[in-house]
């Protein structure tokens, strides 16, 4: 049995009943079946992935079974709000089978289940009268593929794979569950114990840093001492938390693209059509003319909002501000370690290039090193020599023109004073 003798005090006996293959998926599920048991939200979504094989259902109705048993554990995913919180209304945890896909309006929806929310409708047959649906509820979804796509659906949940079984350690369903049976009031009795430590210690409970669901982590960790060593559960959930924001960015076609773009780059700086135009030579053609791509520059914008904190945790943050007197709406993305004065497009200056080889003119008199003239009546006069390239087509004799020209020039040239001293004058 993988990690029996590590997971916790009388509670290796789940291990057995649950196809996890890690120490760390196995905390979490604990972590997990502690939040049911607790009166108050937020419940985290438990996500569960993997091929046909993997005992995703069974794993799911075992959970169900031992934290809020029901006739039908398992059902498919509704297809309106009405339908959602009435069964939120009729059972404390929601159990999904086989589910391919989230709808945004169900995400949405999910989200407001998992951290508390409100329904409304009109009541049938009446004109003006409404009924009002006000649940939190833990949810277990299960499906092959990677069901969650958007950001604050998977902010508040717990992702697991499940790896198939091999056919020469499957069990046969029925002494699968006669097992359990025979188990459940222990293992249950285990959980209840943790909560009484939790409520104990929940008070005195500190985390490093508050993720988004910070009050499921606070009492998952005011929990864990009754089971594991302190510490544990925070180290899976850290891990857990960076894999889903790498699942999510694979999964959304605009996140990906903005981290393909922001590789070659620490600066991007435009307007949203210039980002959308940028974006979709990245993706290629088939994803920029799919639906799951924004056809505006305004859906860009939404879901670069949406995107935000995820990128923020791989180190891009992407903020939005106006600029010039027509207030132009300005998005600037950069990347860890960026300059904090970008160049529109995000372009980056390049380096200045090495200075060429100076051209040689076809004539005797670059071959001439340059001469000095010294002026000898004005180092006379000034004390000092001053010098200048001689050009060799003048002739170097100095004659009484010279001289004469070299008098008027000193007499017409400004008085030259310290800037100190000129403006005390005034």
């Amino acid at each position: 049995m993988v990690g029996a003798a590590w997971c916790g005090r009388n509670i290796s006996t789940l291990y057995s009943f649950l196809n996890v293959q890690s120490d760390q998926d196995f905390v979490l599920v604990v972590a997990c079946a502690l939040a049911v048991l607790r009166n108050k939200c937020p419940y985290p979504e438990l996500v569960l992935s993997g091929e046909q094989g993997s005992a995703k259902s069974t794993f799911s109705a075992i959970l169900r079974a031992l934290l809020d048993p029901n006739t039908a554990p398992l059902r498919a995913l509704p297809r309106e709000d009405r339908d959602l919180f009435i069964a939120a209304s009729n059972g404390h945890v929601l159990a999904f089978d086989n589910v391919w896909g989230l709808p945004a309006w169900i995400s949405d929806t999910l989200c407001r289940l998992a951290t508390g929310g409100g329904f409304a409708v009109r009541q049938l047959y009446t004109d003006q009268d409404e009924v009002l649906f006000d649940a939190a509820r833990p949810v277990i979804l299960n499906g092959i593929e990677d069901i969650v796509t958007r950001p604050d659906l998977a902010d508040r949940a717990v992702f697991l794979t499940l790896e198939p079984i091999p056919e020469e350690r499957r069990r046969p369903e029925a002494e699968l569950w006669a097992a359990f049976e025979a188990e459940r009031a222990r293992l249950l009795g285990v959980l209840l114990d943790a909560v009484v430590e939790g409520l104990k210690r929940l008070p005195h409970t500190q985390l490093p840093k508050l993720p988004r669901m910070a009050d499921f982590a606070l009492w998952a960790s005011a929990c864990e001492t009754a089971i594991w060593p302190a510490g544990t559960f925070w180290s899976a959930y850290c891990g857990n938390r960076d894999e889903a924001v790498e699942g999510v960015i694979d999964a959304d076609p605009v996140e990906a693209a903005v981290r393909a773009v922001m590789t070659e780059r620490t600066v991007w700086t435009g307007t949203a059509s210039d980002l959308l135009g940028a974006l979709g030579e990245v993706a290629g053609e088939r994803i920029a003319k799919s639906k799951t791509w924004p056809d505006s520059p305004r859906g860009l914008s939404g879901r670069l909002r949406r995107a935000a904190t995820f990128l923020r945790k791989i180190g891009i943050e992407v903020s939005f501000e106006r600029e010039g007197r027509a207030r132009t709406r300005i998005i600037r993305i950069t990347a860890a370690g960026a300059d904090p004065l970008p160049e529109l497009g995000g372009v980056q200056p390049s380096a200045p290039s090495a200075p060429g080889p100076k051209s040689i003119p076809d004539n005797d008199f670059a071959a001439s090193a340059p001469r000095t003239v010294v002026n000898d009546a004005d180092a006379r006069a000034n004390g000092r020599f001053d010098s200048a390239r001689a050009n060799p087509m003048k002739s170097n004799v100095r004659t009484v023109a010279d001289d004469a020209d070299a008098s008027c020039a000193a007499q017409s040239e400004p008085e030259k004073t310290d800037t100190t001293t000129w403006r005390a004058r005034l």
